[in-house]
């Protein structure tokens, strides 16, 4: 009994401690939804056209079939259209919900989602189909302006479930059209069935919300941050955001009569994978109009140490010719090297032995890494669960422990 407890506590808590800090934490984007109710009454065996709001003698007023609903986005920007804004890690998704029973509409078992064989939707150009109970019908249009190919989803209303929240699709960036076309039957007073269609439509955008762009040395592929400098060149990526605006500013300096300018050569577009080689002061920006955010990176292009130096360090020419001319030296990554007067001592006496004093230095830095660091702050568990968590845990284990060999001992 005692090896069958142990072993269980043991695997318990490695299971614990091998748990990831993301199974405690939810992400901040799965509580942000949205919903798309509104019904529309449409002619009848009119390709779901001319649809108008609900009339208070039209069946299907007062009650809605269901509704969809997109969350896992971190923010939302509306006009005309709502647009929804994801970062890494987000998954933008579209579901249904179901709030009817098909076969007893609104409480009443003669009014049913009737299926409509000889279906046609004239917006988004389907020819006549059989639709079976509800056609759902989701359209993308990618940042090209390219409208793709409707995906359908004939009988939709015949797969999903009352109250269940029923998952449609993910969604990356793009614009999208989405409708659900349905029929009902339902009889008059005199018991004729009449038949009624309907239909639910919205559109919405899909849009990443990082203002960024990437930079890389056109030869050695390395990332360029701001202020770097390169021989080489560079190369832009907007790391999969289509629809940011970038633009691009080269500038070289000139000496006048009146000083030292920035004289501006092109300021032009650009785009995703433009290449820039030409020499010169860049100063690379890309903005996003959802969010009217604006990122500006500079980056110098050639071999000049003053120019280098100028992009580097954001000090003025006068300045850096100043620090030349008293021994500074430009380093490779355009940072300044202040000019030393003093001969770095190297340790040695003229006799190449070891000095007295180096000698003292040596023993007295040994001694200081042989002492405990006593200001380093305290290791955090490497596998991110809070140490409060585990203390809890442990003793929980060792009173379960405990009265297990109590009770055995009776």
């Amino acid at each position: 009994m005692d090896k069958r407890l142990f072993r269980w506590v043991a695997a318990t808590l490695l299971a614990v401690l091998l748990m990831p800090t993301a199974a405690f934490a939810e992400s901040a984007s799965d509580k942000n939804r949205y919903y798309f109710d509104e019904v529309k009454a449409c002619k009848h065996d009119k390709g779901y056209t001319q649809g108008k709001s609900l009339e208070e003698s039209d069946p299907h007023y007062g009650w809605r079939i269901g509704k969809f609903v997109v969350s896992g986005f971190t923010s939302r920007t509306q006009d005309d259209t709502p647009t929804f804004l994801k970062n890494v890690g987000d998954q933008v998704t579209l579901s249904f919900v179901l709030e009817q029973d098909i076969d007893k509409l609104d409480g009443d078992d003669k009014f049913v989602v009737w299926s409509d064989e000889n279906g046609y939707d004239e917006y988004f150009g389907i020819p006549k189909t059989n639709f079976g109970r509800g056609l759902l019908i989701v359209r993308q249009t990618d940042y090209q302006n390219e409208m793709h190919e409707p995906t359908m989803y004939t009988d939709y209303l015949s797969g999903v479930r009352v109250g269940a929240e029923t998952t449609v699709d993910l969604f990356e960036e793009g614009d999208y059209e989405v409708a659900l076309d349905y029929e009902t039957r339902k009889p008059n007073i005199i018991r004729l069935p009449e038949y009624h269609d309907y239909r639910v439509f919205f559109k919405f955008k899909v849009r990443n919300s990082n203002t960024m762009m990437f930079l890389f040395d056109t030869k050695t592929g390395n990332e360029l941050f701001d202020r770097s400098v390169t021989e080489n060149g560079f190369r832009i990526d907007t790391a999969n955001s289509h629809y940011l605006t970038i633009n691009v500013k080269r500038s070289l300096i000139n000496e006048t009569r009146d000083g030292i300018v920035e004289d501006t050569r092109f300021n032009k577009s650009a785009t995703d994978g433009s290449t820039f080689e030409e020499p010169g002061i860049y100063y690379i920006t890309v903005s996003n109009s959802e969010t009217e955010e604006s990122t500006t990176k500079t980056i110098y292009v050639g071999d000049d140490e003053l120019l280098k130096a100028y992009v580097a360090t954001g000090q003025g020419i006068v300045e850096i010719r100043s620090q030349l001319d008293e021994g500074a030296t430009v380093q490779e990554d355009g940072s300044i090297a202040p000019a030393s007067a003093e001969v770095p001592d190297s340790g040695h006496d003229e006799e190449g032995e070891p000095s007295s004093d180096s000698s003292q230095e040596a023993d007295s830095a040994q001694a200081e890494e042989q002492l405990p660091a006593t200001d380093a702050p305290a290791a955090s568990s490497p596998f991110g669960v809070r140490p409060v968590f585990i203390a809890l845990f442990a003793a929980a284990i060792a009173f379960v422990a405990l009265r297990s060999r109590i009770g055995g001992g009776k």
